[in-house]
């Protein structure tokens, strides 16, 4: 039995003490779980006195405006706080205007304000006080607007960028190991030339220069920041200068030997590629063009704080992770906080390195640019879609610069549900639910502004997480997590205003337990779910597939994600051999689930083929036949990951499994060029093209 003043505190706070699972199935919390989620929010709930302050606490900061305020074009404006009555105002607009006027103050204390019909971050000042008043426009930018066309029918592919393989490069380099911007560039004029208006990516945030054995791009340092082995370092470099290098290092044959392997591996790669750039960054900027060095301090000019903080992490992890420091918290005391007179003493003692570090993003910023400006040139109405990482490592470059901002011994995961049976902590931190009020949004508006800056597109990595989330205390197991809810119409509010500002499209993954009013919510702000092959079923006994008219409209389709089967796994079962070698298979006998899948392959052959008379299953997996389902969709964007065009059998990740099974190691059997130009691939992509009215 919960008491009451705690059920009080987890109401205000957010915290669902009741909830439903994947199955409809109601559950209530135990008391000790809400006590500890409470605590690690900042409000501590440990005693009956505890939990009195922290409520009178959280309706202290109700009562409070906060610094920002958001609202939409055309509508009315409401301002939180104790007003004694009718309040005069004034908005100073972003194009330099003004508006004035007296808000109307309502029963509650709050004020209400006209609409505002310009969109921007505007100043408001009302009781000598100064807020920014965030006017959204009512929809993100849709897929109409970058095509130009009403009713599109846009397609593209996806690719897990470090699995990518292109032509040999200076010393016979090749992608060295693993894939890089330039290879992502090629990718990007090749499937144009196909028809392709978009180009979607696995996240290329930032991970840890001093320890490349952490790679799972869904665990960056920082998602403020890039990672640095997706640098070609011919975008600054001469071929000559990295070639006499390579030699000098005697590395070229060793990369050779990489470039051939069908896993990377990425400790070895990746201290061999940041082993290059720092030999070439000793000559920096007389081995470059004369413009280079003028780049190079512009960008660190415009990077400021932000982008100084994450050169200085990367220096002071690589000093302490020789004495066993995985994350800055195990750092000496005087060095935990960015803003320590320490770490100035630090970044005065080491400013090469740190420069380094800031040269680092800096050739990754322009490696990622170009990558997009060559899709837009090369015909691409979208481009590049990147991918923004629920959270980051507690260890890393974000969670140390920004921890006001950011949740302290809570997890971002999953309850149990049908795929992940056993629940998920994904051992990340996340944006604080109530640090986003404290500090006017600003973790949020500066993570969308630094992953659109090179994009047309943003896909929102477990987007459910904008309205709940699944968090578990630090050592706990999944199960006895909690959902928190988080100010979705802000987080809304504020996705349109920069995806307006950025013209790029966002994608809200919307995948697992979703919250009730979620898809609509989305739609409504102008975002695209995710409709993926598997889970559109029709009711029914068994289930079946549902058919491409069925698909929802304002969803993106997509066969398989990177969590996900292949089509092709999927059809051989490879997914089950996997979770069975790995007893991952959860409560389900195998047998059970094996039988399963025989009716789920005979029930999408049938979706596929419905007037073909029943038959024995082709061996091989109908992935034609498959392409050209989803693509018949009403979607307005319809994405083939390229391990589906090329039939791969092997999914990129399976969740749930660390070294077990080769997450994020993968890399294609055939280079760019073969994707386009191979009778198979090619063939799907025509397949794509024609169904979409790109013949």
């Amino acid at each position: 039995m919960i008491p009451d003043v705690l059920l009080q505190l987890a109401r205000a706070a957010g915290v669902a003490v009741h909830w439903q699972d994947a199955q409809g199935l109601p559950k209530t919390l135990e008391p000790d779980v809400v006590r500890t989620v409470l605590g690690a929010l900042d409000l501590p709930a440990g005693t009956q006195a505890d939990a009195q302050r922290s409520l009178a606490q959280l309706e202290r900061e109700q009562r409070t405006c906060p610094p920002l305020v958001t609202s939409t074009t055309g509508a009315a404006i409401g301002l939180p706080g104790r007003y004694a009555g009718d309040t005069a105002f004034q908005v100073q607009l972003e194009d330099g205007d003004s508006l004035a006027g007296t808000a109307q103050c309502l029963g509650d204390g709050t004020l209400r304000l006209p609409p505002v019909a310009q969109a921007g971050y505007h100043r408001l000042l009302v009781n000598e006080r100064e807020i920014t008043l965030a006017v959204a426009p009512k929809r993100c930018t849709s897929v109409d607007e970058l095509s130009g066309t009403p009713g599109s029918r846009l397609w593209g592919v996806a690719a897990q960028l470090y699995s990518l393989r292109r032509g040999a490069g200076p010393a016979g380099t090749g992608t060295a190991g693993m894939g890089d911007f330039t290879a992502l560039a090629e990718l990007a004029r090749a499937t144009a030339q196909s028809g392709a208006d978009a180009l979607a990516i696995s996240p290329v945030h930032a991970m840890f220069s001093a320890d490349t054995h952490r790679y799972s791009p869904y665990a960056p340092s920082s998602r403020l920041f890039l990672n640095a082995l997706y640098v070609d370092p011919l975008d600054v470099f001469t071929a000559g200068a990295i070639a006499q290098t390579l030699r000098r290092l005697r590395l070229g044959p060793r990369l050779l030997e990489l470039d051939q392997q069908a896993l990377i591996d990425w400790p070895e790669v990746g201290r061999h590629r940041l082993t290059l750039l720092r030999e070439l960054f000793q000559g920096f900027p007389a081995n470059a063009s004369p413009d280079a060095q003028k780049a190079f301090r512009l960008f660190r000019e415009q990077g400021g704080e932000a982008l100084e903080n994450h050169a200085r992490f990367e220096a002071l992890h690589a000093f302490h992770l020789a004495d066993g420091a995985q994350g800055w918290q195990q750092w000496p005391a005087h060095l935990r906080s960015p803003a320590s007179a320490a770490v100035q003493t630090f970044a005065a003692s080491h400013p090469q390195e740190i420069r380094f570090h800031a040269f680092l993003q800096w050739l990754a910023d322009r490696g990622l640019a170009a990558a997009q400006q060559a899709a837009l040139d090369a015909g691409m109405r979208i481009g590049l879609i990147g991918d923004l990482a629920v959270g980051t490592d507690p260890g890393g470059s974000h969670a140390w610069s920004r921890q006001g901002e950011l949740i302290t011994g809570l997890s971002p995961g999953a309850p149990p549900d049908v795929y992940n049976p056993t629940g998920q902590s994904w051992g990340l931190t996340a944006i604080a639910p109530r640090a986003l009020r404290q500090y006017g949004f600003h973790a949020y508006i500066e993570l969308l502004r630094a992953c659109l800056a090179h994009v047309g597109g943003l896909r929102i990595d477990h987007a459910l997480g904008m309205a709940r989330m699944w968090l578990v205390p630090q050592g706990a197991d999944p199960k006895d997590g909690a959902y928190v809810s988080y100010p979705l119409d802000d987080m809304l509010r504020l996705s349109a205003l920069e995806s307006s500002r950025h013209r790029a499209v966002i994608l809200a993954e919307n995948l697992g337990t979703v919250p009730p009013g979620f898809n609509t919510h989305i739609q409504d702000a102008g975002m695209l779910g995710m409709s993926v092959l598997w889970f559109e079923r029709t009711p029914g006994e068994p289930p079946g597939f549902a058919r491409p008219s069925r698909w929802p409209a304002a969803n993106m389709a997509i066969t398989s994600t990177h969590d996900l089967p292949t089509v092709a796994g999927w059809w051989a079962g490879r997914d089950l051999d996997w979770r069975a070698r790995l007893n991952l298979l959860g409560p389900v006998p195998q047998d059970q689930q094996r039988l399963q899948r025989e009716q789920d392959r005979q029930a999408l052959w049938h979706t596929l083929h419905p007037t073909q008379a029943a038959g024995p299953l082709p061996a091989a997996a109908p992935i034609d036949d498959v392409i050209r389902h989803v693509a018949s969709t009403p979607c307005p964007l319809v994405i083939l990951p390229l391990e589906d065009a090329l039939g791969c059998v092997e999914q990129a990740n399976l969740p749930g499994t660390l070294d077990a099974h080769p997450n994020w190691r993968r890399r294609l059997d055939v280079p760019l060029e073969d994707i386009v130009s191979k009778p198979q691939p090619a063939h799907r992509l025509g397949i794509l093209a024609k169904a979409r009215g790109k013949p």
